[in-house]
This record gives structure tokens, C-alpha cells and sequence, in this order.
């Protein structure tokens, strides 16, 4: 009986139910989070006939979700600045440009204007460079902090993300994929474990109950609900309940502490870095009132120069000429102001600061907010994907009942 049984076509092809289940379960679930991210642009005739990636496809709108629910709780501008400590970017900039100060005189004022500069004896020139060299960190010092203290007036903050995670879809991809890598991979895993389960429901109402919809149907149950399994049991329950030996928590709230070093690291070595804070001040919607801010800053530096003429620089010079020298030295200085934060140790060094502020402030979130990290990535047309994989599952339950049970008529 026993060898009958195993030889039995049908016995192998009931079997293999389960199975396909799982695998439907596998790859429903597998090609639900390969569209979530990919691919990063359009593909195909728009409007309908085509796709792009969830999370790219609405770029601005995850950007502003995640500036909004997550950095707008972790900390704003001045602390994420002030955390990187001022004082020592005034040290690092004023240490970039004493290497380079003779030569961004020389540029200033012989480029520019050379019947000044040029007679001026080498030695008065000598004494030039180290005035300004010596005046220069009090300027800088002065200048970080005026910045310091006006930097949310200065930056967009929100709009310098929004642009920065818009103009590199990646980069946003990223933010989801690497905080949630354990989760995604516990959602494709999972498609396998709780197919199998519901294939073994859908076995025993098979070998009963053989009419030719049953194999495409549970192809939508186990689409369907596998996806919405995964996606629940990543967040909830909000809270650790105990249940005999064990606790029962959402997977991603409980790695909130290894979540947040990732997500941290990410976020102040690739978006809001210092270089990019300063480019955004000196380029970005608000720039022109930065640039006024250094050039005042700077301007003075035109007046230690005059001062190496003596007493009679304004009639040597000319009041004109010396408003023109003070512009000079202005512009030059907007010019080169990101100069010192091309710099990648430096740029790392102060951020490993600003990612110090950030994991204390994730660690201590409650898990309600905490869940908004890597929840907007679902609630984004969660029922949408959730439904692909019902889709998926049906049509592989119809090619299971076709391929494997010969058809409509052959239950």
C-alpha cells in the first residue's frame, strides 16, 4: 500500500502543493520589495504602462516625510551644528587658509590690482602676509560665530534635504534599505515559512474539494496574505508583551539601538554633513544674506593692507580704489569659503559628533515614533503591494492547476 502510495503520480503532485505555496509565498513577497525601491526612474509608456519604484516615484514626498517624522525630532540645524563644535571648524578653516593666504592676496591684489601692489616694496609685501596671517583667526573666529548664531536664518534646512534625497534617489532608497535590511529580509524569508503553512490548508481542502478554483484562490490568500503578515508583524506589537518565556515585539522596534547606529551613520556622513551645510549656506535659497555676512567679516583685510602704506594710504590709493580692494578681498573670500570643508577627515571627524546627538535622541524614542523611521516605506502604497502579491499568487495558482493538474477539467 505503502508502495503503491509513492509511486502514485497524484500522491506527488498533492504533495507539491505546500511547496508551490511557499515558493508563491518566496517570490510574491520578494517581487513585492524589489518594486518598492526599484527602479529608480520610470520605465516604460507612461502614464499606465510602465512602473517605477514606490519610494523613488514619490521622492519629494518620502524626502519631506522623513525630514518631518524623523530629523525634525532629532534635533534642528543649531544643535546638529553646534553639536560638530564651532570652534574647532574656526581652527580648521583658519588652518586651510594660512597655507594659502599669501597666495589669495597675491590674487586679490596684483590680479586685480596691480598699481597698488606694485609698489609696494617685497619686504612691505612680507609685512602684508603676516598681518594678515595674524589677524585672520580672530576674523574667522568672529565669523563662526556670527554663523553659529544665525545658521537656521541662513539654510532652508528642510529644503536643503528635500533637494539633496530628490536630486539622488539612491541616497533615499538607502535611508529605508539600510535601517530595515534586517526586516526586508525577514519579509522575502517569511513569503517561504507562512506559504508552506497556508499550502498545507489549501492540501487538505484540495484532496476533498477538487473544483478548479481552489489552487488559483489560495494563490491570492497566500499572495496576499503573506505580505500582509510580514509587514504587520515587523511593527507591532508597539510594545514588548510577555507571553510565558517569551516576548512578543514588532522585529524592527527591537533593534531600535542597532537601527539607529546605521541609520545615524548614514545620515551625517552623506546628507547632512558639514560640507553640504556650508554649501547649502553659500549656494542655496538664503545664500545672498550668508555671502553679505563673510564679506563683512572679511572686508578688513583690505584695511591691513592699506595700513602698509602709512599714514597717507587714502591719498596713495584713492577712496575708490580702496572700496574696490574691500570688495575684492569680499568676494574672494565667498569664493573660497568652501574650500576648507573639501576635506574628508575633517568633514568625518565632525560628524562622528553630530552622529553622537542624533543615535542618543533615536535610542530614546518611544516606539511610535520610532516605527516612522521605516513605516512611511509601506504606508506608501501599502495596499498596493500587498495586492501585487495577491496578483502574483493567483496566477501562480492558475499555472499550478494548469502545468501540474492538467487543467480546468482535471481536478
Amino acid at each position: 500500500m505503502l508502495e503503491a502510495t509513492f509511486y502514485n503520480p497524484e500522491f506527488w503532485k498533492h504533495l507539491s502543493i505546500p511547496f508551490v505555496a511557499g515558493f508563491i509565498g518566496w517570490i510574491t513577497n520578494w517581487v513585492a520589495i524589489k518594486l518598492t525601491f526599484k527602479p529608480l526612474e520610470f520605465v516604460g509608456v507612461r502614464p499606465f504602462l510602465g512602473w517605477q519604484g514606490i519610494i523613488p516615484s514619490k521622492a519629494t514626498k518620502m524626502a519631506e516625510i522623513f525630514v518631518d517624522k524623523t530629523m525634525y525630532r532629532l534635533g534642528t540645524l543649531d544643535e546638529l551644528f553646534r553639536s560638530m563644535e564651532p570652534g574647532k571648524i574656526a581652527e580648521h578653516i583658519t588652518k586651510v587658509m594660512d597655507r594659502r593666504l599669501d597666495a589669495y592676496t597675491n590674487e586679490v591684489l596684483f590680479y586685480g590690482h596691480p598699481r597698488v601692489w606694485g609698489v609696494l616694496p617685497q619686504t612691505l609685501k612680507e609685512g602684508v602676509y603676516a598681518r594678515v596671517r595674524e589677524e585672520m583667526p580672530q576674523l574667522v573666529e568672529a565669523l563662526v560665530v556670527d554663523v553659529t548664531e544665525s545658521i537656521e536664518s541662513l539654510i532652508d534646512f528642510k529644503q536643503m534635504l528635500v533637494t539633496r534625497l530628490e536630486a539622488d534617489k539612491q541616497l533615499l532608497n538607502r535611508l529605508f534599505l539600510e535601517a530595515g535590511s534586517e526586516e526586508f529580509r525577514f519579509i522575502v524569508r517569511s513569503g517561504l515559512y507562512f506559504g508552506f503553512l497556508f499550502g498545507l490548508i489549501q492540501l487538505g481542502v484540495w484532496t476533498f474539494y477538487k473544483e478548479w478554483w481552489v489552487l488559483p484562490f489560495f494563490g491570492i490568500v497566500v499572495g496576499y496574505a503573506t505580505n500582509w503578515l510580514a509587514i504587520n508583524m515587523i511593527f507591532r506589537p508597539l510594545r514588548p508583551i510577555r507571553l510565558g518565556p517569551w516576548t512578543l515585539q514588532g522585529l524592527f522596534l527591537r533593534r531600535q539601538s542597532e537601527v539607529a547606529g546605521v541609520w545615524c551613520g548614514l545620515v551625517t556622513t552623506e546628507i547632512v554633513t558639514l560640507q553640504h551645510i556650508m554649501y547649502e549656506m553659500l549656494h542655496g535659497s538664503r545664500s545672498e544674506r550668508a555671502q553679505e555676512m563673510i564679506k563683512g567679516h572679511i572686508r578688513p583685510v583690505a584695511d591691513l593692507v592699506m595700513e602698509s602704506y602709512g599714514p597717507a594710504s587714502r591719498v596713495v590709493v584713492g577712496d575708490e580704489t580702496l572700496e574696490e580692494i574691500r570688495e575684492s578681498v569680499g568676494e574672494k573670500a565667498v569664493a573660497v569659503s568652501t574650500d576648507p570643508f573639501d576635506h574628508w577627515p575633517f568633514n568625518r571627524e565632525r560628524a562622528l559628533h553630530a552622529e553622537k546627538l542624533l543615535r542618543e535622541r533615536m535610542e530614546g524614542l518611544p516606539p511610535a515614533e520610532f516605527q516612522d523611521l521605516l513605516r512611511p516605506c509601506f504606508q506608501e502604497d501599502e495596499l498596493k503591494l500587498i495586492l501585487t502579491g495577491a496578483v502574483l499568487g493567483f496566477l501562480a495558482g492558475l499555472a499550478q492547476l494548469v502545468f501540474v493538474f492538467g487543467g480546468f477539467g482535471n481536478g
